[in-house]
C-alpha cells in the first residue's frame, strides 16, 4: 500500500497554504486510486522483500491502469505524456527528497519535477514515465514560486544539497510539516478526522541556524569538471579539466567545482579555499581519481567540525581519502592546512577498490591528532575520521531533547533501554545516567567500537553495546537482553523476554519486516521511533499500529505523539520522532 499511497501524501493540503481557498477540480474527477501516485517508486528502497506486498502493489498498479486508460479514451489529450512532450504545469508541493509534485492539466496525471517549488509555472520536458506518474525536467520559468527568496550560495541552481535555498525558510517548514501528516494520513492509515489526531500531530521544529550548522562535508576530485550550460562552449585543458567539490546532481563521474559552502564552518571552508588555491599546480603531482580508467591518486575530501572541550573554541579533522598510500604527495596540502588554528587533526584513508565510498581499509595520520572532540547533551565524543555523529551537533541537542522526552524514563534507575541501530550510541549513552541499564545493538563494527570508547570516556558503565544485523535477528534475539525488573500487566508477563523502554533509529529503508515481528512479540510498552524517511516511517508506524493483514500479523501499537524536526534546512530531510506506546488489552 505503501507503494501506491505516497504521492498523495505528498499533495497540497490547501487549507495550510493561503493563496489557495479552493479544492483541485480534478481531485474531484478522478477515482480513488488514480490519486495513490507513488513517490516511494523513486526510492526502490522504500519496500522490503516481501512477496505478497509486491502482489498487492502489481494488483494496484494493474488497477490504476485500467483507470488509467479509461480516462485516456475520454479525453483529447493522451493521458501518459509521451517522452519528449512539453507541457505547461504548476507546481503544487514538494514530496520525499525535493521534487515538486504536478499535474496535467487536462486530466490530472501526476508528474514530478526536480527543483520545481510550490506555485512555479514552467514549461517541463517529459523525460520519462514511470508507471503511475511521470518525471519531466524544467525548461523554462513562466511565473516563480511562492515566497521567493534570494539564495545566497552562488551554486544553489546546480548543486543538488540545497534545493530549496530560493524558497524562504518559513514555506519550506510547511511544506516538511504538510508531507508529514499527509504520509501519516495516507500510508501510515491514520485518520485525521478523530478528534485526537490534531494532539498526535505536532508542529514541526525548525532549526535556529539555516546555515553553517553542518559538522562534515565530503567533497570529491574529479577528472571532469561539471559546467552549466552557459559555460560548455568554454575550452578547457589539462589541469582546468580537474574539479574538487560536489557531483553534480544526476552524474557520478562529473563534479560541480566548488570554492565554499555555506553548509558547513568558516575554518572548514578555508580549508577548502586553501586546497582549492594549490592542488592543481602541476609541481606537486597530484591528480584526481577517474571513475572510468581507475587511476589517479586523490578520491575525496572529508572536513569534520568539533570543540575542544576544554576551551569551547572550534577544532577541525581534515580527511583526505587517496587510492594509495603516498604521503609524500599530500606533504605540501599538509603543511599549507596546518598552518590553518582549528585544523588538529589531519587523516589520510587508503581505499584501493573502484567503489566510490570514503571509508578506506587504511588509515594514517598526517597531522596532530587521530580524533576530534564534541559535546551533546552533557557528554563528550570522540569522533574519527568515519565515526558516525550527527551532521547538525546544535539541533541534535533539540532532537535528543525530544527523544529523552518521549522515553519518559523515571531517572531512578529502575529500567532498561533497548537502543537498536544505535551508531555510535550518543542517543543511549545521553539516557544511560536515567536508567538501569542500555543495551544498544547495530550492524557496523566502527561504530561499536565507538561507542565503547565513548562510554568509557563519559566513565558511563550502564550501557553495553552489540555488534549485529537487526535485518537478519533470529528466533534466539530476545534472549540477548535481560527480563525486565517489573511486570507491570499480564499481558507483559506472557512476553518472557520485554524490556521497559525502547528507541529504534533504524536505517533509510525502515524497520525489516523481521524486527516488526519481533517488535510485535517483545510487546514493549513504550517505543520511541526515530526516522529520517518520513515514508517508510509511516510504513513501519501502519504495521505497528494496525498490524499487516496480509501476513495475519496483528499491530498492537497506539500512535501517541508524532514530532517532525527541521535538521537540514534548505534540503529536503525531514526527522520524526513517534512515541508509540502499547494498547490494551493486547493479546
Amino acid at each position: 500500500m505503501a507503494m501506491e499511497a505516497a504521492i498523495v501524501a505528498t499533495m497540497p493540503a490547501f487549507k495550510h497554504i493561503k493563496r489557495i481557498t479552493f479544492t483541485p477540480p480534478f481531485l474531484l474527477k478522478l477515482p480513488k486510486l488514480q490519486r495513490f501516485h507513488s513517490l516511494a517508486c523513486l526510492s526502490p528502497n522504500l519496500t522490503q522483500e516481501d512477496p505478497q506486498q509486491q502482489r498487492l502493489e502489481q494488483e494496484q498498479q494493474n488497477q490504476l491502469t485500467n483507470n488509467n486508460t479509461t480516462s485516456k479514451s475520454s479525453s483529447s489529450t493522451s493521458y501518459f505524456p509521451k517522452r519528449g512532450q512539453t507541457l505547461e504545469l504548476v507546481c503544487e508541493s514538494l514530496a520525499f527528497k525535493g521534487k515538486g509534485v504536478c499535474k496535467v492539466a487536462e486530466t490530472g496525471f501526476v508528474v514530478m519535477c526536480d527543483r520545481a517549488l510550490p506555485g512555479e509555472r514552467f514549461i517541463g520536458r517529459v523525460t520519462r514515465r514511470k508507471g503511475s506518474y511521470a518525471e519531466v525536467t524544467k525548461v523554462e520559468t513562466i511565473t516563480p514560486h511562492w515566497d521567493l527568496v534570494d539564495a545566497p550560495c552562488e551554486y544553489a541552481p546546480y548543486c543538488g544539497g540545497c534545493k530549496t535555498q530560493n524558497l524562504s525558510y518559513e514555506s519550506q517548514l510547511r511544506a516538511k510539516e504538510q508531507q508529514v501528516r499527509e504520509l501519516t494520513i495516507h500510508v501510515g492509515n491514520f485518520s485525521d478526522k478523530v478528534p485526537e489526531f490534531c494532539s498526535i500531530m505536532k508542529p514541526i521544529v525548525p532549526c535556529d541556524i539555516q546555515f553553517h550548522y553542518r559538522n562534515k562535508m565530503e567533497f570529491s576530485f574529479g577528472s571532469k569538471k561539471w559546467l552549466p550550460k552557459e559555460l560548455l562552449g568554454e575550452k578547457q585543458v589539462g589541469n582546468e579539466k580537474y574539479a574538487l567539490g560536489l557531483h553534480a546532481p544526476g552524474f557520478f563521474d562529473k563534479v560541480l567545482n566548488v570554492d565554499k559552502c555555506l553548509l558547513q564552518s568558516e575554518p572548514a571552508n578555508m580549508v577548502l579555499a586553501a586546497i582549492q588555491d594549490c592542488w592543481r599546480d602541476s609541481q606537486f603531482d597530484l591528480t584526481p581519481y577517474d571513475v572510468h580508467f581507475h587511476t589517479g591518486f586523490l578520491k575525496h575530501l572529508m572536513l569534520r567540525t568539533g570543540r575542544n572541550v576544554e576551551t569551547g573554541l572550534l577544532e577541525l579533522m581534515v580527511n583526505f581519502v587517496t587510492s594509495s598510500y603516498k604521503p609524500e604527495l599530500l606533504k605540501p596540502l599538509v603543511e599549507k592546512i596546518s598552518a590553518i588554528p582549528e585544523v588538529v587533526s589531519i587523516m589520510n584513508n587508503v581505499n584501493t577498490s573502484v567503489g566510490n565510498t570514503s571509508v578506506g581499509e587504511e588509515e594514517y595520520t598526517l597531522y596532530g591528532k587521530s580524533t576530534i572532540t564534541e559535546m551533546l547533551r552533557g557528554l563528550t565524543f570522540q569522533i574519527s575520521a568515519n565515526s558516525f555523529f550527527q551532521t547538525n551537533t546544535r539541533q541534535a541537542e533539540v532532537l535528543y531533547k525530544l527523544i529523552e522526552d518521549c522515553a519518559g524514563l523515571r531517572g531512578d534507575g529502575s529500567q532498561i533501554v533497548l537502543d537498536l541501530f544505535c551508531g555510535t550510541g550518543t542517543i543511549g549513552l545521553t539516557l544511560a545516567r536515567r536508567a538501569k541499564h542500555v543495551y544498544g545493538y547495530e550492524v557496523v563494527p566502527q561504530a561499536i567500537s565507538d561507542a565503547h570508547r565513548n562510554a568509557k570516556l563519559n566513565r558511563i558503565s550502564n550501557a553495553t553495546f552489540v555488534q549485529g544485523d537487526l535485518n537478519k535477528i533470529d528466533e534466539s534475539f530476545g534472549n540477548n537482553f535481560p527480563k525486565p525488573d517489573i511486570v507491570i500487566s499480564v499481558i507483559l508477563q506472557k512476553c518472557i523476554y520485554s524490556c521497559r523502554q525502547m528507541w529504534i533509529i533504524p536505517n533509510r529503508p525502515g524497520m525489516h519486516m523481521k524486527l516488526i515481528k519481533f517488535l510485535l512479540k517483545l510487546k514493549a510498552p513504550r517505543i520511541v521511533y526515530v526516522s529520517c524517511n518520513p515514508a517508510t516511517c509511516a510504513r513501519d508506524l501502519d504495521y505497528l499500529c494496525h498490524g499487516v493483514k496480509e501476513k495475519n500479523i496483528e499491530g498492537c501499537y497506539k500512535l501517541k505523539s508524532l514530532q517532525p524536526v527541521d535538521m537540514f534546512p534548505h534540503t529536503p530531510h525531514i526527522e520524526c520522532i513517534c512515541l508509540l506506546e502499547l494498547s490494551e488489552p493486547c493479546s
